[in-house]
């Protein structure tokens, strides 16, 4: 495990070598932190007292985050699947317990993330469990640690395992994309969405934006394309990016209802 690589202590991105900046950090749908920017790596992490942190979210879907959280503080998600699991979205902590108690639960096949914020120790993972990254291409400048694990795809949907799809959705980036995953153990389907599809916190609405900490809201026709896709898939429930973040029933609806007030507002001229 490569501990040492530097990771921005903002958005928890590892990057493959030294440098002065944080491109995604300096990106306008994030900031610079306040006081400069700064630098991290894992073993100071580890140093500084944080461990895994593995928890329940759903039937067959496990959360998986670090205590206390880093950066940004999303929890990534162990999706169960009978040709293997998916690690959902990424988080930068990662150390041999915590690989340890991923094992235990069966392992990664796959991974797949969500949008570059999201991308933290990527690499990591994927040499520790020998799994393949699916990220879209339109995303693929932003990827900070090249590497050979991971698989650009293009065009609006991947299959990444039995009943597992990815949709590109491209809201908040262009290569935004979410995980749909047509039944799981309680026989009904998901939306992983991270915050592409984000899920606020009245757990009963989601929104779209282009910048959640610069409050930047989405551009409709982004919008409206998403609805177009998401339209002819069934789920009930909405996984959001950070733990507990989730929309327990009528998923579909919800989004639905919740773009229709978005676009409501957004295209009031009154």
């Amino acid at each position: 495990m490569e501990r040492d690589l530097p990771i921005c202590a903002t958005c928890g991105v590892q990057y493959g070598a030294p440098r002065a900046d944080c491109p995604i950090c300096l990106d306008e749908r994030q900031y610079v932190g306040w006081d400069g920017q700064r630098w991290t790596t894992l073993t100071e992490l580890q140093g500084e007292g944080r461990r895994g942190r593995i928890a329940e979210e759903g039937p067959g879907v496990t959360g998986v985050g670090a205590d206390p959280a880093t950066a940004i503080g999303q929890r990534a998600l162990l999706v169960a699947a009978p040709g293997g699991n998916v690690l959902w979205d990424m988080i930068t902590y990662i150390d041999d317990e915590l690989i340890a108690q991923v094992t235990q639960l069966g392992g990664v096949s796959a991974i797949a993330i969500s949008h570059p914020h999201f991308y933290g120790s990527m690499i990591e993972w994927a040499h520790a469990f020998d799994a393949p990254v699916y990220i879209h291409q339109d995303d693929r400048r932003w990827v900070a640690r090249p590497d050979d694990s991971v698989v650009f795809w293009a065009g609006n949907t991947r299959r990444i395992g039995d009943g597992l799809t990815l949709v590109n959705l491209g809201v908040h980036f262009d290569g935004g994309q979410v995980l749909y995953r047509t039944s799981g153990p309680d026989g009904a389907g998901a939306l992983f969405s991270g915050d592409i599809v984000g899920v606020v916190l009245d757990r009963r609405w989601v929104t779209f934006m282009y910048s959640f900490p610069n409050y930047i809201p989405e551009r409709p026709r982004k919008v409206r394309r998403a609805l177009e896709l998401l339209a002819p898939l069934r789920f009930d429930t909405v996984y959001g990016a950070w733990w507990g973040r989730i929309v327990r029933g009528n998923g579909a609806d919800v989004v639905r209802r919740s773009a229709d007030r978005y676009l409501s507002f957004a295209l009031d001229d009154g």
